[in-house]
């Protein structure tokens, strides 16, 4: 497998639903991508992740609730929502017992990528998952080259389409820096080859959040230490959050390269490479 190639590719993957899915609603551009952390929990530890700190992300076993995915779902139909979901965030959404449920609830409303580092994933449990209406399963392999057999046979086994899961090679290798690039999490690990120079401008807050376990709304994956919520879903409309003063805030200064806040002032991701029609919405909107 090729690292930068398996990067492209799935940046051409996202970018088909965050660039091309995007809706106006009451006059201003909708998210596009939504980043759901089902559970508080990995089984694993890996030094580029801030799980491997038991200071900064200790496992809390605290799972999201249907009750939950049931009001962002409705919600987001309501808006007419036709962006995409990444079941990821804080932990390995496979450990959630109701990952089926979770699933086919979603897909009402929108398409499901499912991030696992695919350590439970057996052929029936794909299989599940497919017929769930996901629609990708992307498995992050951290071991070796050794596990693309491995899962290429469960593939064949549960006789889902080949399309359906990727395969991306995440394991150790300094000049790869595991395969994709490595960021500070706003602030929270300094490991491999990381980037010195801070960016400054950064869309994510203009097409992305992710919502939390317990329904907290945050800028982006980054900020592991969940510093700043921008709402809870359980207290207040999604849309409402979205349009909200505290997104304004960041989105306002992110737009104009103003990394200015806690806790983007310490975070090193890029933020660029997607959403460049959904920042250009909002800068004129906020003309």
């Amino acid at each position: 497998m090729n690292p930068e190639k398996t990067i492209k590719k799935n940046l051409l993957r996202r970018s088909a639903f965050v660039d091309n899915e995007l809706v106006i609603h009451k006059g201003v551009p909708l998210p596009t991508w939504i980043e759901l952390s089902l559970i508080d929990v990995c089984n694993r530890s890996c030094s580029f992740c801030p799980k491997s700190d038991e200071n900064v992300a200790p496992d809390t076993y605290q799972k999201m609730s249907r009750t939950l995915i049931d009001k962002l779902s409705e919600e987001l139909i309501e808006i007419k929502f036709k962006g995409a979901f990444a079941l990821c965030g804080y932990g390995e959404p496979l450990l959630h017992k109701d990952i089926l449920y979770i699933t086919e609830k979603l897909s009402k409303a929108g398409n499901v990528e499912i991030v696992t580092n695919g350590d439970v994933l057996t052929s029936k449990m794909m299989k599940n998952l497919y017929d769930s209406k996901a629609s990708r399963l992307l498995i992050s392999m951290y071991d070796g080259p050794q596990q693309i057999k491995k899962f290429k046979k469960m593939i064949i086994d549960s006789k889902v389409p080949d399309d359906f899961v990727i395969l991306r090679d995440r394991w150790y290798d300094e000049g790869q820096n595991f395969g994709v690039k490595l960021t500070n999490r706003a602030g929270t690990i300094n490991i491999g080859n990381q980037v010195k120079n801070i960016h400054t401008t950064c869309y994510y807050p203009s097409y992305q959040f992710l919502i939390d376990w317990n329904g907290d709304v945050f800028l982006c994956p980054q900020d592991w230490q969940r510093r700043v919520s921008m709402g809870n879903i359980m207290q207040e409309n999604i849309f409402n959050i979205w349009i909200g003063p505290s997104f304004d805030k960041f989105r306002k200064n992110l737009l104009k390269g103003k990394r200015v806040d806690s806790p983007c002032k310490s975070c090193n991701a890029q933020g660029t490479l997607l959403g460049q029609t959904h920042a250009s919405l909002w800068r004129k909107i906020y003309k």
